[in-house]
């Protein structure tokens, strides 16, 4: 049955995938009375199998044309929308909250903005393929399936992780993870938002135990971080899911958080 929270429902995806990683929370929030979009990034036109034969069009794409791309969607809807993303998608989330956008926010294992310092080095690692290799900063960098396992579906088995890797996995731009990486190094870098904003929207954040890239820990420093705004910041993990949580094994059950956390907040402010 339709909730409190429905309306407008925007899903923000992160960086190696497409919107297809949302197919199902497109569902299921769909099922549940929210009017859902999952709009590509900027420069990812067409399906999966499209985008891997065009991967130069991302090249030298950086977060601030992804957040303004988002930005004019978001005003284009005419209704502030709920606003989901996650990893890169996460920290689009958490920018756009930060701008006065969208009536709540949800951001799951989270790329972090500026401000935390120590990243574990399983961050680093997943993140090696563009970092480890400069002249990716203004390319474009694909991930084998090894790689994808790690960064994103340890915990599946490998079958299941070459079929995730078949039907997700897509090269990105290199520059958003130097910008991410070197973020500490600028004075005002595209991943800066104010923690302390007070006249944000509601935002929860999401971790996820297993996750290689996010480790449920830095997910937790950003949730920190926030508890110098009043604005309403939550936190929930989620035991045994990797960093794509959306589209492993209890799946549901992060939608039916996700879903019972908007009811809550949204019935409290309506």
């Amino acid at each position: 049955m339709p909730g409190p929270a429905t309306g407008p429902l925007m899903l923000i995806h992160g960086a190696w995938l497409t919107a297809r990683s949302w197919e199902n929370f497109t569902a299921y929030f769909k099922e549940h009375g929210y009017t859902v979009s999952a709009p590509e990034w900027p420069r990812k036109h067409g399906d999966v199998e499209a985008i891997r034969g065009e991967s130069t069009e991302v090249a030298g794409l950086g977060l601030d044309e992804i957040v303004e791309h988002y930005e004019t969607l978001v005003n284009e809807l005419g209704t502030e929308p709920i606003l989901i993303g996650h990893s890169f998608g996460g920290l689009v989330v958490e920018i756009l909250l930060d701008r006065g956008l969208g009536r709540a926010g949800v951001a799951m294992s989270p790329a972090p903005p500026r401000g935390i310092l120590a990243l574990p080095f399983s961050t680093l690692q997943a993140s090696a393929p563009a970092l480890g290799h400069p002249r990716t900063r203004n390319g474009t960098v694909s991930l084998s399936l090894e790689e994808f396992a790690f960064a994103f579906t340890n915990t599946f088995s490998p079958k299941d992780a070459a079929t995730a890797y078949k039907r997700y996995a897509v090269p990105e731009t290199g520059r958003i993870f130097f910008e991410a990486g070197l973020a500490n190094l600028h004075l005002h870098p595209a991943t800066r938002v104010l923690f302390e904003n007070p006249s944000r929207a509601p935002l929860l954040i999401v971790g996820a135990d297993e996750d290689n890239t996010v480790p449920a820990k830095l997910a937790r420093k950003q949730y920190e971080k926030y508890k110098t705004s009043p604005a309403l910041t939550d936190y929930l993990e989620f035991p045994g899911r990797p960093h794509l949580m959306m589209a492993a094994d209890g799946w549901r059950e992060i939608a039916a958080a996700i879903d019972g956390w908007l009811g809550n907040v949204l019935r409290r402010s309506a």
